[in-house]
C-alpha cells in the first residue's frame, strides 16, 4: 500500500538540537521540537491536521461575520467555513499546496499563489520562510499583490505550545496586553474591556488554572523594537516564547477546552495576528496593499527547557 499523508509532501529542517517539520498542505508547522522536546502540540504524518494546528492564516485569521464585507464599494461573500457559527474563518491557504523554493542547513522556504476567487477577489504572491538557529525558530511572512486593485488583507498562524508533560491548568502565562475583546455567542468582536485587575490580566506572569480562554488581547505593551511576547513557564524555570514584530497588534489566545480527547487542555494556541476577527468588516489593522506593493512580517519561538 502507498504511504499517504493527508498533509502531503513533509520537509524537515535542523539546527543544532532543534528540528522543525512544515508540510505541504497549507504550508504549516507539523511538528518543533528542541533538545528532543515536543514542544508544538503538532500532530502526526499520517492525520489530517486538527483544530487549526500550526496552519498559515492568510489573507485574514479568526473569523468574519456572515463571510460578508464589502471592499472599494463592492459586496463580496466568502464561503462558510465555520457553518456551525455562520462564520468565514482563518483564510483561504490553509488546505492550499505550497511548494519549497529554497531549502537549505536550517533554512526552508516556501511560496503558494493566491489566486482571484469569489469572496477574494485579488491575486496574492504568498512567501514563508522557517528558520532555525540559536534563536531558536524564526517565520517570516512575505505577501506581494499582484493584482490591479488595492488588496485588503491580515495575517496570523495557529501553533499550539506545551511545556511536556504538563497540563494547561499548571502553566503560568504572560501576555502584554491592556484589553481583550469582548465576543458573542458566535465568538464576534462586540467590544473591547481593560484587563487590569481581572481574571484575563496577564500582563504579570500568572497561572492558568481552570481559566477557559479564546480570547484576543490587543493594546499591546511593545518592547524597544515595537515587538511583543507571550509566555508560557513553570516554576522550575522552563518557558516557551512566542514573539512578534511590530507588524502584529494581536494575540489571540486558546485552552483548547473544546478540544476532545488527548488534545483537550494539553496546550494553549498562542497565536500571533495582524489584526483582530472581523476585521475585513471593521478594517481595524486591516492592511491594505496597493498593487505591485509587498508586505513583510515575522514571528517566532524560542525555548527555554534547561539542561
Amino acid at each position: 500500500m502507498t504511504n499517504f499523508a493527508p498533509s502531503g509532501t513533509q520537509w524537515t529542517i535542523s539546527h543544532g538540537d532543534q528540528t522543525a517539520t512544515v508540510v505541504e498542505v497549507g504550508g504549516g508547522l507539523r511538528s518543533y521540537s528542541v533538545g528532543g522536546a515536543e514542544i508544538l502540540d503538532g500532530y502526526a504524518e499520517s492525520e489530517l491536521c486538527p483544530a487549526g494546528a500550526g496552519q498559515l492564516l492568510m489573507p485574514w485569521p479568526n473569523r468574519i461575520r456572515d463571510g460578508h464585507y464589502r471592499h472599494g464599494g463592492q459586496a463580496l461573500q466568502l464561503p462558510l467555513s465555520e457553518p456551525s457559527l455562520h462564520n468565514a474563518i482563518h483564510g483561504l491557504v490553509r488546505w492550499l499546496s505550497w511548494h519549497p523554493v529554497r531549502q537549505e542547513d536550517g533554512l526552508l522556504v516556501v511560496e503558494c499563489v493566491l489566486e482571484p476567487q469569489l469572496g477574494y477577489p485579488w491575486r496574492l504572491a504568498l512567501r514563508v520562510e522557517y528558520r532555525l538557529d540559536e534563536r531558536g525558530l524564526t517565520v517570516t511572512h512575505h505577501v506581494a499583490n499582484r493584482s490591479a486593485d488595492t488588496a485588503p488583507f491580515g495575517v496570523g498562524t495557529h501553533p499550539y505550545l506545551r511545556i511536556p508533560g504538563l497540563p494547561v491548568d499548571e502553566l503560568t502565562l504572560t501576555v502584554p496586553a491592556r484589553t481583550r475583546l469582548l465576543v458573542d455567542g458566535r465568538m464576534l468582536p462586540i467590544g473591547a474591556a481593560k484587563v487590569a485587575g481581572g481574571e484575563f490580566d496577564f500582563t504579570e506572569p500568572r497561572r492558568i488554572g481552570a481559566l477557559e480562554l479564546d480570547t484576543a488581547f490587543g493594546d499591546l505593551v511593545r518592547d524597544d523594537e515595537g515587538g511583543s511576547t507571550v509566555t508560557i513557564s513553570v516554576p522550575d524555570g522552563r518557558a516557551v516564547h512566542v514573539w512578534a514584530d511590530r507588524n502584529f497588534h494581536w494575540w489571540q489566545l486558546f485552552t483548547a477546552h473544546t478540544l476532545t480527547g488527548e488534545r483537550h487542555r494539553r496546550a494553549v494556541a498562542i497565536e500571533p495576528m495582524t489584526c483582530p476577527p472581523d476585521a475585513m468588516r471593521s478594517g481595524r489593522d486591516l492592511i491594505e496593499l496597493a498593487p505591485d506593493a509587498t508586505w513583510q512580517g515575522t514571528w517566532g519561538i524560542r525555548a527555554d527547557l534547561g539542561a
